[in-house]
């Protein structure tokens, strides 16, 4: 399950989306967020899967591949699924005890899964067609009118993106240290709840060696090559919409409207 987080990770391939200018992309995922929470419809939820496959089929990356990042979701969405399903009230369907399943909890259930499930799987797109430089760019130049306020944004967007190139680089770390416990008798397969949470425990310490250690590793290198976050520092791929990226906003702009006319209709 642990290799099975995408969040992060970067799948190289020649594509549409990978082509796109990363502000575009960011930009999608924004309004997409905003989008999926504006709508309340089953209609709306069904027009933001059929978004969300076209653009996965046009990132040619494989469906099976993304999907594998829900897997680390099963606990939030069970945990959503009880506090929903049992606490909201309304017109009970049927009771068991001092529990009762209402219309209105049934409902809310399957929305609030149905949009947790496309906010990762749309969110994970971003980062699987998007480079942690390409990334790093596309934020500082979308946060670029902030730094009239003196804020830095260089270093925000630098971070940002260091945190999510370090998702993957981590949970490999994860694996491995699994891995070597595993070998000297370790479970962490144990059915009951509580052993198996106790079994993570050790994990903890060597996990946050290895985080400080890189991170230091990394600070180190950025102070070797003279890193600054000056407003006079180059790029070398200096970022510039295209012909795809106007087509992308195009499409982006319909998707919108139309889920605001279907909201406004039904």
């Amino acid at each position: 399950m642990i290799r099975d987080i995408t969040l992060g990770q970067y799948y190289n391939e020649d594509s549409v989306i990978h082509f796109l200018d990363p502000r575009t992309k960011i930009n999608a995922v924004l309004v997409y967020l905003i989008a999926i929470f504006l709508v309340d419809k089953y209609v709306s939820y069904g027009l933001a899967f059929l978004f969300l496959i076209f653009c996965i089929k046009l990132s040619k990356i494989p469906i099976v591949f993304i999907t594998r990042g829900l897997k680390s979701l099963i606990f939030l969405l069970l945990l959503s699924v009880v506090f929903n399903l049992f606490m909201t009230p309304g017109n009970v369907i049927f009771k068991f005890g001092i529990f009762s399943v209402t219309y209105e909890g049934l409902n809310l259930t399957i929305k609030m899964a149905l949009r947790l499930v496309v906010i990762v799987l749309f969110s994970s797109l971003l980062t699987l067609t998007t480079t942690p430089m390409e990334l790093t760019n596309g934020i500082e130049m979308n946060l670029k009118f902030l730094k009239r306020f003196k804020l830095p944004i260089s270093d925000i967007a630098l971070m940002m993106s260091i945190a999510l190139r370090f998702v993957p680089i981590l949970i490999e770390e994860v694996d491995k240290i699994m891995k070597a416990q595993m070998s000297r008798g370790a479970k962490f397969d144990d059915k009951n709840i509580i052993k198996r949470a106790k079994s993570y425990v050790p994990l903890l310490v060597p996990i946050f060696v290895s985080a400080f250690r890189r991170s230091n590793d990394l600070a180190l290198a950025m102070e070797a090559r003279c890193y600054n976050d000056s407003d006079n520092r180059t790029k070398l791929n200096p970022l510039h919409y295209k012909k795809n990226d106007l087509i992308a906003y195009i499409f982006l702009f319909m998707y919108f409207i139309i889920l605001v006319v279907l909201k406004v209709a039904f």
